[in-house]
């Protein structure tokens, strides 16, 4: 994907990456259109930024009102008549920070936490992790169900994953400062920082407070973090996240460097998802003839499907590891490669998050994100609040994790100790491993739990 600058972009995350990679946060044309279609649609040329311009805080809402009124996905407006709020704050606006709270409290009362408003901080952080660099400490971070700000995910290589900050740690403070009643982006802001500079984090793991003092550094998001061959005839390819610009780049030359491998392991897990114009162009990668990748569904139920060119990057035989962190842009993949009948899926049922959103730039360079349609995988499958299936079950607990038997990247004794995929002490890809080395040897996989496996059998 070229390097570009953005006013509009489709984006499947599971929540708003804004916040994500830098230092924290948890995310088309005819039936016949191609990939290349859908990015001519979905992505536009940024409007020539004016330092001096005066931006009118009433005219600012009342331009995101309409944005929500003409292209938001769901016309029911979460029940309510979306007229009420045109006029609602009229007189009321003084300045810019009135029409940012009061945009806020207006997108708040749809009820979809997708569709959110950008401060400028944010808005600047997610268009860095689309230039795939940012400043902070490198964890992913969300709300869980009771509102506690946890860890998602550390990015390998970073002062978070060198601490030893693990996915489902707690953040109990930032500084010394209680992150309860914050928000993602408030602990956001709180955790990133100027390069060089201290930031101290208070963990809650097993009950147990943990400090943790790390110095801020550059971020550079690399899509693709692992990429090497793990069994003699078995390449393995490590994919984080669809959100930098770079991530096609970084998967061709992962795809070329394991050319030799008889089949590939792609690992999808806790990857937050990203750009779908990359969801779909990776999985072009992997499909031989014209096939349907995904179907997005607008607000007046238009579907339009993007269709692969016919053209693989490989034929390898490939399997694909899911878990419940692989969000949106992931299962876009998963779905495609799946429902041609390309791959088979491993691992546990995935995140859930069938909508899109579209990240809009307004004039006094903050922005909004807007969920603007719906997908369907090629099956015409909705996936939203459900995740996908994945073929063969591997359901890990608690012990597997201490035990070293979760993703190889989760290292219960910490970043002292080096983990690498190759060890297969890791029980998904493990059995991924196994999977892959019978549908290369043509044997019959059988679908279902590790444990409980179903009788019926698919050979892909």
């Amino acid at each position: 994907m070229p390097k570009m600058s953005l006013w509009k972009v489709l984006v499947a995350l599971p929540l708003a990456l804004s916040c994500s990679l830098g230092g924290t946060g948890r995310i088309p044309g005819d039936a016949m259109a191609s990939t290349k279609d859908v990015r001519t649609k979905y992505v536009a040329q940024l409007p020539v930024k004016h330092s001096a311009r005066i931006v009118e805080p009433e005219r600012l809402y009342k331009r995101v009102w309409a944005l929500i009124r003409e292209e938001y996905y769901e016309q029911k407006f979460g029940g309510q008549n979306w007229d009420r709020w045109q006029h609602h704050y009229d007189g009321k606006l003084k300045t810019l920070d009135d029409s940012h709270k009061a945009i806020e409290t207006m997108l708040a009362s749809l009820g979809d936490r997708y569709t959110r408003f950008l401060d400028h901080d944010a808005f600047d952080d997610e268009r860095g992790q689309i230039e795939a660099r940012l400043y902070g400490v490198g964890i992913q971070i969300g709300m869980d169900k009771t509102h506690k700000v946890v860890v998602i995910a550390p990015i390998d290589n970073t002062p978070a994953s060198r601490a030893g900050l693990m996915p489902g740690d707690e953040i109990a403070e930032i500084n010394g400062k209680p992150t309860k009643g914050l928000s993602v982006e408030d602990a956001a802001k709180q955790i990133k920082g100027p390069k060089g500079t201290d930031v101290s984090l208070t963990l809650i793991r097993a009950l147990k407070p943990i400090k943790v003092n790390m110095k801020r550094d550059e971020i550079h998001i690399a899509a693709v973090a692992t990429s090497k061959m793990i069994t003699p005839d078995i390449g393995y390819i490590r994919l984080t996240s669809f959100i930098s610009q770079d991530a096609n780049k970084e998967m061709l030359k992962a795809l070329s460097d394991l050319a030799g491998a008889k089949g590939i392991v792609l690992d999808l897990r806790d990857n937050p998802g990203g750009l779908l114009t990359n969801a779909i162009e990776i999985s072009n990668m992997f499909l031989d003839g014209r096939h349907d990748i995904v179907s997005t569904v607008d607000k007046d139920g238009y579907k339009t499907p993007a269709v692969s060119d016919g053209r693989p990057v490989t034929k390898q035989p490939l399997v694909v590891l899911i878990n419940r962190g692989s969000a949106s842009a992931s299962e876009i993949a998963s779905g495609a490669v799946h429902d041609n009948n390309r791959a088979l899926l491993v691992g546990e049922t995935s995140f859930g998050k069938g909508l899109v959103q579209g990240i809009t730039r307004l004039e006094d360079e903050t922005g909004v994100n807007v969920t603007i349609a719906r997908y369907l995988t090629p099956n015409d499958t909705d996936i939203n609040k459900k995740g996908i299936v994945p073929d063969v079950v591997v359901a890990l607990n608690e012990k597997d994790y201490k035990e070293g038997r979760g993703p190889w990247w989760a290292d219960p004794e910490g970043p002292s100790v080096k983990r690498s995929p190759d060890d297969l002490k890791d029980m998904q890809l493990k059995k991924a491993v196994t999977v892959l080395q019978d549908k290369i040897n043509g044997v019959a996989v059988v679908v279902g739990s590790a444990e409980t496996a179903k009788s019926a059998t698919v050979s892909k």
